[in-house]
């Protein structure tokens, strides 16, 4: 006789969701997310919780949007990771990177296009927009297609680092961030981007990223690119977005 398979769980209520937030929360917490650029209401939610959470619940998008549309920070960060990419529309993505405070936030949003049918029409509209903060998560998303999209051409990397080179220095620091995050992760695709990576490094120069009070520093690119590759390639890998994909999506992982 078959053994009696278990029932499935009882699906994670918005109150309950909402609820074990708050209970997770601490102030310790909540004072670094609000020193790296987290806004009110939040209560301080750990990472580790987060996680756990996505275990119970995996997908469900009617949960996500409920938990973004109460604006609290560590709800929203919870909704980026059990939101169901391929029901999000090209306007819900665009609300909510506009919506999204911290730099944290802006990641996710790009990281749930990615996983999503709009990732290369965002690209495009996103690093074309008036606003900064789209403009922001445009950067993020592109480093992620360099990183996970075999698909894409590395011509389509190289204009964007031309981009970059001749703009970092007259954009706001989250947007200079994610640009100097993209050319790492631009880097980090193949050799032949990673030599142009290092070409347009040494175009830019120093980078420098106000990162209020915290610990946080900006990475330097080609000593980033040097340890990124030299990881890489010790695991067998051909490159180091070879080993990115590989692995679990980040949206889901951290």
């Amino acid at each position: 006789m078959p053994p009696t398979k278990k029932p499935a769980p009882p699906r994670l209520s918005f109150a309950d969701a909402l609820s074990e937030l708050e209970a997770a929360g601490s102030e310790q917490t909540r004072k670094i997310y609000l020193r790296h650029g987290a806004v009110e209401p939040l209560f301080g939610v750990s990472f580790a919780t987060l996680k756990a959470l996505l275990k119970r619940i995996e997908v469900d998008h009617a949960l996500a949007v409920g938990l973004w549309e109460t604006g609290n920070h560590d709800a929203r960060n919870l909704a980026v990771k059990v939101a169901d990419p391929t029901a999000m529309s090209a306007d819900d993505l665009d609300r909510w990177a506009v919506a999204g405070a911290g730099r944290l936030c802006t990641d996710y949003v790009a990281l749930l296009a990615l996983d999503g049918p709009h990732a290369h029409a965002k690209l495009t509209s996103w690093l074309a927009a008036d606003d900064a903060r789209l403009r922001t998560a445009g950067w993020r998303l592109l480093g992620h297609l360099a990183q996970r999209d075999e698909g894409l051409a590395d011509a389509v990397f190289l204009c964007w680092l031309d981009e970059i080179a001749t703009t970092i220095h007259a954009v706001s620091d989250a947007e200079r961030e994610a640009m100097n995050a993209a050319v790492i992760a631009i880097g980090c695709r193949s050799e032949a981007l990673r030599a142009a990576a290092v070409v347009a490094a040494i175009q830019i120069g120093r980078v420098v990223v106000d990162h209020g009070e915290t610990a946080c520093k900006t990475p330097e690119v080609i000593a980033t690119l040097d340890k990124a590759w030299a990881y890489a390639t010790g695991k067998g890998f051909a490159s180091p977005a070879a080993a990115e994909r590989e692995r679990e999506p980040l949206r889901l992982r951290c």
